[in-house]
């Protein structure tokens, strides 16, 4: 059952106090560390990845998107039909402790499999709020195994949500996804198999961005870097030109495929863009890991609870 408002800030607020490191939107992933205070009901903990990003919003709002993966093994499967059933809780809270304002989405996720998955498939989904810009914004997600109750994990951390108003050249935050997406978190024209920023494999993978106040009309170039933190490979280098052209959306959208194989270990992918016009950049950027695994994964779509089998 959905908690009040001054109940989740004071549970947020007790969350800070712990000294959970302070984490920008664009800063890197955010697997976090567990918090004590877990749902009630929960008394097994259940491990998962999650990353969150934001974009400009609506009415001057900023939408924040997380994404959450979770080994299909640490799930409970239970039997449909011929095949079985996988499902699982997923929440977004966005408190803000200065407002007293509480901004939260819940979603409910199901798949089904002819046979019983391997313990290491990975099942990957999104959920996705419209939220104020602020700086004392805290945020916590939460995932509950919805076959067994019982079993949940809940991580949370500051998380100042930015402001992408105003009229200065700036961009979003950098969102990866595996490549050919179909289904998954839609954007405008785009669609984005968002994975949590630690969960990614070795081979190609798409870069998604979006470019704010960049007039129509405008010549610029888009360079992306990816760097491993520790230098031992040579960073990848990619550089794009284009014009700029009315949106729809009023903002250009970007999605880029990266096609390199990577080593194992931690990435940082910077994405700048610079008007060819005015000489201005915005750059943005944001840390990833490499795996480089190979066990399968399937994007689950989230659904409101009340559809949710």
């Amino acid at each position: 059952m959905p908690r009040s408002p001054l109940v989740l800030l004071s549970a947020l607020a007790a969350l800070a106090a712990t000294g959970a490191p302070v984490r920008h939107a664009a800063a890197g992933p955010r697997t976090g560390s567990p918090v004590a205070a877990i749902p009630a009901d929960a008394a097994v903990p259940l491990p998962f990845h999650y990353d969150i990003y934001t974009f400009r919003g609506l009415g001057g709002s900023t939408a924040v998107v997380a994404a959450f993966a979770v080994s299909a093994g640490l799930l409970r499967e239970e039997a449909s039909g011929r095949g079985v059933r996988y499902r699982f809780d997923v929440t977004l809270v966005l408190a803000d402790t200065a407002l007293r304002t509480v901004a939260r989405e819940d979603d409910s996720v199901f798949v089904r499999f002819p046979s019983q998955l391997l313990a290491e498939h990975l099942l990957f989904t999104q959920v996705e709020r419209q939220a104020r810009p602020s700086r004392s914004t805290l945020q916590r997600v939460i995932m509950t195994d919805a076959t067994a109750p019982g079993i949940g994990q809940l991580y949370g951390a500051p998380f100042p949500i930015p402001d992408y108003g105003g009229d200065t050249l700036m961009l979003s935050d950098v969102a990866l996804g595996l490549p050919d997406a179909r289904e998954g978190w839609r954007r405008g024209d785009v669609t984005l198999a968002l994975l949590p920023t630690t969960q990614f494999p070795a081979s190609a993978f798409d870069v998604y961005y979006e470019i704010y106040n960049l007039p129509a009309g405008h010549r610029y170039v888009t360079e992306i870097a990816v760097e491993p933190e520790v230098h031992r490979t040579q960073p990848v280098r990619l550089r794009f030109e284009g014009r700029a052209g009315p949106s729809p959306h009023g903002f250009l959208q970007e999605l880029r495929r990266v096609e390199t194989s990577l080593p194992r270990g931690r990435y940082r992918i910077t994405v700048t863009v610079t008007d060819g016009v005015t000489g201005r950049s915005a750059r943005s950027a944001r840390v990833f890991e490499v795996r480089g695994w190979p066990r399968g994964t399937t994007l689950v779509a989230a659904l409101p609870r009340e559809q949710a089998p």
